[in-house]
């Protein structure tokens, strides 16, 4: 077999690293490679492609890995989605998202006044919707791995049992959520120090209960989770905390095999998540109507170029308040949101200047989802890749913990549309389609994505955390490889911008864009806000045969 060069890029851990200075590191043994938002998860998912196991086994082994050592996203107490691209030619998604328990109502997050109640669907046991990553990673291992579940987590417990050291940025998150998790007595024994202080750098963070819980799984899969010693767990601290899971909830819980959104870009193809994602779909309409432009010649970063990715994202997260919802409780018009016909009417809908976010409505007919979500891509030496994003919803989730089992809760049920037509934690409105209604899925962001090539191999593995941002992230990573022909490594680390219609403004990261561009979009009739840098990237590239990987220099952990 052809031997892979493999370069892992690394990052510095700084959130604004324009223009850092990577340096690749080569793969001699040509197995593939994992990149996740850790190095000790790369190391854990480097070390079983490296021992014959395959692109899915890694997936599995890192999946357990980021539960350990990135708490304030990796998980076993949220969920998420997998896109799966096989040597053969098959493409198919894993739905693992969280639901929403059985006692849950429409209107449970709302006073007597029908007004929302401040922080009750982000803080606490009731905003945790019932979790979806035990079981996804075992059906994705059962269906397509090699390796047995116990010998994937096994690095995992280690970790938790003997304890990690623990980064400048995790250290710097940990005190941001100490008012938090202080108020939850299983999170405070278990995040902070005993006298109530946060974790410095280098210091080390043991996870005994969290251990325990592993090893649970590794021996008895995830029925131990669902039907098991932990289902009796979570049960019990529901009652005690005001929470509605219970067994019957964990036991009733499953996961959802489903085909990908596809469309294609210049000849390219966009393999991407379903519905209950918005993300594959809105990144699709988007490419399709930037592909009625010629984005290279207007030139990269232009104002020219922006406005119209900028309008073209307007209308997609438009469209997304109103027709996106879980599929088993909506009917979504996905043909007709994917379509090039309806692309190039919104492409020729693009005025020159900016039109108002309050004149752009839905266009086919008469959003606070957490940054806290995790991304992390896998390609082997024989050409299959796994794309998986997984998340708690907010940094730290619900920021309550699970007593004796050690593992944070979600706090999912804020990516429901807890009053329509009111902006969630992350800024974005949802309609009805996205209401609460037990057994329903919450609406995500979430973009696992692959691209396949004009040959039809495999091409890139994408993906990203940011909360409502995600869709625009990846979109951007995917236009500066293929437009703009960049290697992933300055794909991933140019800057990047956002518009989500609502609220009505343009959001650029600081020192993204020249003056000029500034002004000129100011011109335009865009409010221009800088605001924190968006998205952690996690992203492989097989072109010519060479595999490369770039982490992203933003690292959100």
């Amino acid at each position: 077999m052809k031997k892979l060069f493999v370069f892992i890029v690394c990052a510095f851990l700084s959130t604004q690293s324009f223009g850092a200075s990577y340096l690749p590191i080569t793969d001699p043994k040509g197995n593939g490679l994992a990149v996740s938002t850790h190095e000790l998860a790369d190391s854990i998912g480097q070390k079983v492609l490296d021992s014959g196991g395959n692109a899915i086994d890694a997936a599995v082994a890192v999946g357990y890995a980021l539960s350990v050592v990135h708490p304030a996203a990796g998980n076993i107490g949220g969920g998420g989605f997998a896109l799966i691209h096989l040597a053969n030619g098959q493409n198919i998604t894993l739905d693992f998202r969280e639901v929403a328990p059985a006692k849950a109502t429409r209107d449970m997050y709302l006073d007597k006044n029908g007004n929302v109640i401040q922080d009750l669907s982000v803080v606490g046991y009731l905003a945790a919707g019932v979790p979806g990553t035990v079981k996804g990673m075992s059906a994705m291992l059962d269906k397509y791995g090699t390796k047995k579940l116990a010998d994937l987590i096994a690095p995992s417990i280690e970790l938790a049992e003997k304890g990690f050291a623990i980064t400048e940025r995790q250290a710097q998150t940990m005190l941001e959520a100490q008012g938090n998790l202080a108020k939850f007595a299983s999170s405070k024994k278990y995040f902070l120090k005993p006298d109530g202080k946060t974790y410095k750098q280098g210091e080390i963070l043991v996870q005994k209960d969290l251990a325990k819980t592993l090893r649970l799984i590794a021996q008895k899969g995830p029925d131990a989770f669902y039907k098991g010693e932990i289902a009796g767990m979570i049960e019990a601290d529901m009652k005690k905390n005001g929470g509605i899971i219970t067994k019957q909830d964990l036991a009733q819980y499953e996961v959802v095999w489903r085909k990908p959104v596809e469309g294609t870009y210049r000849g390219y193809k966009i393999l991407s998540m379903s519905p209950p994602s918005s993300g594959g779909t809105h990144i699709i309409q988007i490419l399709n109507t930037i592909e009625n432009a010629n984005i290279t010649k207007l030139g990269y970063q232009s104002s020219q170029a922006i406005h119209i990715i900028a309008e073209a994202m307007r209308q997609a997260y438009a469209d997304r308040s109103e027709y996106m919802g879980d599929p088993s409780f909506v009917k979504i018009p996905l043909d007709k949101l994917l379509s090039k016909a309806y692309a190039k009417s919104i492409y020729a809908n693009i005025k020159p200047n900016a039109t108002p976010s309050s004149e752009v409505k839905p266009g086919l007919g008469p959003i606070h989802e957490g940054n806290n979500t995790t991304h992390y891509s896998v390609a082997d030496k024989w050409g299959n890749a796994v794309s998986v994003t997984y998340t708690i919803n907010g940094s730290f989730g619900a920021y309550a913990a699970i007593d004796g089992a050690g593992f944070l809760l979600n706090n999912e049920m804020d990516d429901f549309s807890i009053k329509p037509g009111v902006p969630n934690q992350f800024g974005l409105v949802g309609g009805d389609a996205n209401a609460i209604e037990p057994g329903k899925r919450p609406l995500s962001s979430m973009s696992p994505t692959i691209v396949l090539d004009k040959s039809n191999k495999l091409y890139m593995v994408v993906g990203s955390p940011g909360g409502a941002r995600i869709i625009t992230t990846v979109l951007q990573v995917i236009i500066n490889v293929i437009d703009y022909k960049m290697d992933i490594a300055r794909a991933v680390e140019s800057s990047r911008f956002h518009m989500q219609w609502l609220p009505d403004e343009l959001r650029l990261e600081a020192f993204g864009l020249g003056q000029d561009t500034k002004d000129n979009l100011t011109k335009m009739g865009y409010k221009l806000v800088e605001l924190p840098d968006m998205g952690d990237v996690n992203a492989i590239l097989i072109n010519n045969g060479v595999m490369q990987a770039a982490h992203d220099p933003r690292t959100e952990f």
